[in-house]
């Protein structure tokens, strides 16, 4: 075999820049580079449930999660009993019907309920103060026995009264003795969620950080295990008096303990002067109000979540189809626009809510892992005829992931196609290196 002939080495590169010039610019930019990375930590790939049930602190029981999967079941079998009828009444596409219909007759039987909030505030109200120190610390004692339990929902927690002054010292009462009784069963479960409404100045997120830091000091917990969700419910928490957005203050002033932002649909259109009859998810004032948020958190690991519908699937089967009907578009319209959670009020909102998060994922199922597949393994001829960026390929990955999550994916499905485990997902959603699994 002939030699090559050795290759002569490439021609030096000219430049003018001292590298003092360089090496100023980094520094300069040092102190960037950390705030950047404080504020913007990116997506920390960790599942989010797709709905919080809301249920008044009075009414919950231990049976609460299965008594809503087994009513939402018996909705779904009386209204929707075969994947056809549930197709005809949502317009699921037919290759669709089978595959959704199953997989949330399943998810009904085995974990319905996602993100259980116990509710102090508006679904609560006012009460002798006795008598919500008693309901606070058996809510902790539920909230254990729940986390204990092998069918406990993923994510559980309070949302307490608001800071406003008429309430203020009741709802850090609230807190106070929740927190006390569930240390009082053990350690805090790893899904625990804090949520305090009705929040409009920034103030009052820096007070609920230190309440919670606080908190740990006082009872020896690990600094910064505790973190807080904060309800959108008022005009001041979008706007601010000198015309800036708000929210963006509101998850710096809560000092990296900030979890979740969640839209509260009837509160905020109230402040909006919103007609009651009008108010709601796709209301141009609710679109407003969550393009701001969703602005706000991006890259800040803060999760997103919608707000409800009051119209509630109960009575004839035409009322019920009805309602049916509008909760299932008002979910996958939030799911097109980057909301992968929100509220149910009902166990009848259950059918609909995962029967618009299984369709939303499995119909771009095939799509997803094609290009997801042609970036990481660049694929040529047989590439989909599309180009995807590094950003793209992140956000596919986090489709897979969310959809893997909530149960309307298998994993077979997602690793088949493109070689990727849910752990190297994670990492490529995150934006960090991923391996192809073998």
């Amino acid at each position: 075999m002939p030699q090559r002939e050795p290759q002569a080495p490439p021609p030096p590169v000219a430049t003018s820049l001292d590298p003092a010039a360089r090496a100023g610019i980094a520094a300069s930019l040092a102190a960037v580079d950390a705030d950047l990375a404080r504020r913007y930590p990116g997506d920390p790939g960790t599942r989010q449930p797709v709905h919080t049930v809301y249920v008044p602190a009075d009414a919950l029981t231990p049976d609460t999660p299965r008594a809503w999967g087994e009513e939402a079941l018996a909705l779904l079998d009386a209204h929707a009993p075969t994947p056809e009828a549930l197709a005809a009444v949502l317009g699921i596409p037919d290759a669709l019907a089978a595959p959704v219909h199953d997989r949330v007759r399943a998810k009904l039987r085995r974990e319905p309920v996602e993100d259980l909030r116990i509710d102090f505030e508006d679904g609560y109200g006012h009460r002798p103060d006795a008598e919500e120190d008693a309901d606070a610390a058996r809510a902790a004692r539920l909230v254990a026995r729940l986390a204990a339990s092998p069918a406990a929902p993923p994510h559980l927690g309070i949302r307490m009264k608001s800071l406003e002054p008429g309430v203020r010292d009741r709802a850090i009462r609230t807190l106070d003795v929740f927190l006390t009784a569930l240390l009082d069963a053990g350690p805090p479960p790893p899904g625990l969620r804090l949520t305090l409404p009705k929040v409009s100045h920034a103030g009052q997120a820096a007070a609920m950080a230190r309440l919670c830091a606080a908190f740990e000091q006082a009872t020896g917990l690990a600094p910064g295990r505790l973190g807080f969700e904060i309800q959108i419910e008022t005009t001041q928490a979008i706007l601010g008096p000198d015309g800036r957005a708000t929210v963006a203050r509101l998850i710096d002033a809560a000092d990296g303990r900030l979890t979740g932002l969640h839209y509260g649909t009837y509160d905020y259109s109230a402040a909006c002067q919103v007609a009651a009859a009008h108010q709601a998810l796709d209301h141009p004032a609710a679109d407003h109000a969550k393009a701001v948020m969703q602005t706000a958190a991006a890259g800040t690991g803060v999760q997103l979540s919608d707000g409800s519908t009051n119209v509630l699937p109960t009575g004839t089967a035409d009322r019920v189809h009805d309602a049916w009907r509008l909760h299932h578009r008002l979910v996958s319209r939030s799911l097109h626009r980057a909301f992968y959670q929100g509220w149910d009020l009902h166990p009848g909102h259950l059918p609909t809510r995962y029967a618009a998060v299984y369709a939303f994922y499995r119909e771009s199922l095939g799509p997803a892992t094609a290009r997801l597949a042609a970036y990481t393994l660049r694929a040529g001829d047989d590439a989909p005829g599309v180009l995807d960026e590094p950003a793209t390929a992140r956000a596919l990955a986090g489709f897979l992931l969310r959809g893997l999550h909530c149960g309307a994916l298998d994993a077979a499905e997602v690793t088949g196609p493109t070689g990727l485990v849910p752990d190297a997902l994670a990492a490529l959603a995150g934006g960090r290196t991923t391996p192809r699994t073998p």
